[in-house]
This record gives C-alpha cells, structure tokens and sequence, in this order.
C-alpha cells in the first residue's frame, strides 16, 4: 500500500530535570554501573535544553525534537538520530561518529568543529503503520531533512554518506570531507573554502554558486557535477599531465641547492621554487632545503619526514596533509601556509642560531594549522600570532 500524506509527529516534552536524570542513568549504563538505563528519547520534545558535554553515545533519539538545544561537545557517537529535528542547535565541538542522521533537520545548526567521521547525513523519513490508512509518512510538521545554512566550518565529515543531501548555502569552510559521499548532493552557493575534498565523489552534485577556492579535489570524482558560476581560484586537483617544470629538472635543482648548502654557497645553486607545485617529486624525506625559497608552493601530501628546512622561505606555502614529522624547521617562515592537518610530531621549531650569535624565530603567523599534528613539537619562541590553532594535537 503506498504512503499516504506526513502527519504531524506526536511527541512527549521532557524538563531539564527528567532529562538530567535519563543522561545520569545513560552515564551509569555505559559505565556497567548498577542502576544505569540506555537513553531512549525516540520522539521526545528537548526543545531549549542542555546537554552540553553529555555522553548520549548509542542512544536513541530517532524523531526528537531538539531545537535550539545546547550541544556543545556532546557526545553522540553510533547514535540513532534518524530524523531528529535539531533546527537552530548549537553542535559546536560534537562528536557524531558513525551517527545515524538519516532525514534529520540540521538547518541553521552549529556544527563547527564537530566530529562526523562516517556518519550518515543521508534524506529519509519516518513512517508508522495506521489500521485505517495504511502507512502514514510522519515528520515534524512537514520539515525535510538538510543541512540548509548548517554550520560545518572545521567540521570532520571524513567517510561520512550525504548523497542526495540538501545543504544549499552551508558553511562547510576548512571542513574534512576525505572520501566523503556527496554523490547528487544540493550544495548550491556553499561554501567550501579550503575544505579537504580528496577523493570525495561529487558525481552529479550541483555545486552552481558554490566557492570551490583553495579547496582540496584530488582524486575526487566530479563526473556530471554542475560547476556554474562556481568559485575555483586555488582548488587543488590531480596533477596536470604536463607540469611546467617535470620532475627530473626540480630533483636537479634540489640536488645543486644540497650542495649549495654543504659548500656554503661555494659550489651549486640556491632552488628558488616560488609557486611551483612539487608534488611530482618524491624521495623529499631527510632532504637538505636549508634556506629553501619555495613561497606559495605546493606540497601537498608530500613525505617531508626529517627534511632540513631552517630558515626556509615557505610564506604561503600549502603543506596540508604533509608528513613533517622529524624535521628541523628552526628559523623557518610559514606565515599564512596552509598546514592543516600536517604531521609535525616531534619536529623542531625553536629559534635558528644565526653565525653573527644571533637568532631566528620561526614565523607561522596567520597560518592554517586546524587538525595539524604538533605532538612533541619543540615550539620555543614560535609566532603563533593570528594562526588558526583550532583542533590542533600538542598545543
């Protein structure tokens, strides 16, 4: 028997305190405490509500209204939230692993920050079986599923499905969106600004108005996607099949800047490499860049593990997802690079004596370092000033 028109969802309205008492219980479950009860708040009215900092993981919140609810930092990883209605709701620094959000209404939420890995933001809706009209669709008074103006800026939606998801005019700046699902997706006039897009298939997606700009498209697959009017300025995509410089030219003149710097700039040639992309080469770990100019470049994704880069000119330089672990980057000048998600554990970052006794401070001053790695880093007199130090591990 097919469908019949949505009804209006019944539901139950819950106080602070009775919702309280269900989080302490939820607590006490997951901890095998006695007295402990999982949460069961399918179809509950948490209009307005705190639960901020909660552990709600594996609850089930399947049609519940939390409008305008406080999330911060709520942990709702292996929920069910399928069709839950969190209009307006503040997710800020949520943890929604592998989360079921199936046809639930994120529109205006705050989700920068949050953690999605996995989940599913498919469309869907709630149906009940009725006696007399057969199955009935049921919503919250006809309001559809999408991410419509959601906040996803910095958010991690890394694996996560949203095929066939309306999220007209969303924020998804700097998000993660690695081997995303976006397959017919409605992403018309987002913004996608610096998000990670590698290997996300945007395959039929209308993207008209979208800004694209300093976006990560490599190994994305765009095939019938609509790119009209879209901004592209700086989009990072598979390398060209001819690159400007081929790789046995850049690996000759790294070999003459080594020995430029071994001779003390007796002997070879300092690289300049300003806005060349580097990606073609390989073999870069524990290599000699001392003093490198590369402004502007791009390494994205590269091995730079152990590679000798004090005093390296590197201002604006992209080396998201760059493995820097190990490397000697005293004296070295990132001011607005794009580090985000970087591995710089245990690299060297403190001040480059200089042969006259003085000193050089590393400059990463306005740069991107969100999801970046710093774990053992040795940060002694670093310029942080202006960075975006959001979710970095290590600070």
């Amino acid at each position: 028997m097919s469908a019949q028109p949505a009804k209006t969802l019944e539901l139950q309205s819950l106080d602070q305190a009775a919702l309280d008492e269900i989080c302490v219980r939820h607590q006490r479950f997951m901890e095998s405490k006695p007295g402990g009860a999982r949460a069961s708040l399918s179809r509950k009215d948490l209009s307005g509500l705190d639960l901020r900092g909660r552990n709600l993981r594996d609850a089930d919140l399947t049609g519940a209204v939390l409008t305008h609810c406080s999330l911060q930092g709520v942990m709702l990883d292996q929920a069910n939230l399928f069709g839950a209605d969190l209009r307006n709701a503040d997710l800020t620094d949520a943890s929604l692993r592998r989360a079921d959000l199936r046809g639930a209404c994120l529109r205006n939420a705050n989700l920068s920050g949050a953690d999605l890995f996995e989940a599913d933001l498919r469309e869907g809706v709630i149906a009940s079986a009725d006696k007399s009209q057969g199955l009935l669709v049921v919503d919250h008074a006809g309001r559809q599923g999408h991410l419509r103006k959601a906040n996803l800026t910095g958010a991690i939606l890394e694996r996560s499905t949203l095929s066939g998801v309306v999220a007209h005019r969303a924020d998804f700046t700097d998000a993660v969106l690695r081997d995303a699902n976006l397959s017919r997706a409605n992403l018309k006039q987002c913004s996608l600004i610096g998000a990670n897009l590698a290997g996300a298939d945007l395959s039929g997606a209308d993207l008209a108005g979208a800004d694209l700009s300093d976006a990560i498209l490599v190994g994305a697959k765009t095939t019938a996607w609509n790119i009209s009017h879209t901004e592209m300025k700086g989009a990072l995509t598979d390398l060209p099949p001819r690159p400007a410089q081929s790789a046995t030219t850049l690996k000759a003149m790294i070999e003459s800047h080594r020995h430029w710097v071994q001779t003390a700039g007796q002997a070879g040639q300092a690289a300049v490499l300003d806005g060349t992309d580097l990606r073609g080469l390989s073999g870069l770990a524990g290599s000699t860049l001392t003093a490198l100019s590369a402004r502007r470049a791009i390494f994205y994704g590269m091995d730079l593990t152990g590679a000798q880069l004090q005093g390296a000119h590197l201002d604006g330089a992209d080396l998201r997802d760059c493995i820097l672990t190990g490397a000697d980057l005293r004296g070295v000048r990132l001011v607005g690079a794009k580090l985000s998600g970087a591995k710089l554990a245990g690299a060297d970052l403190s001040p480059l004596r200089l042969a006259n006794g003085g000193t050089l401070a590393s400059d990463l001053s306005a740069a991107c370092l969100r999801q970046a790695d710093l774990t053992g880093a040795n940060l002694e007199g670093i310029d942080l000033s202006e960075a975006e130090t959001y979710g970095v591990f290590g600070i």
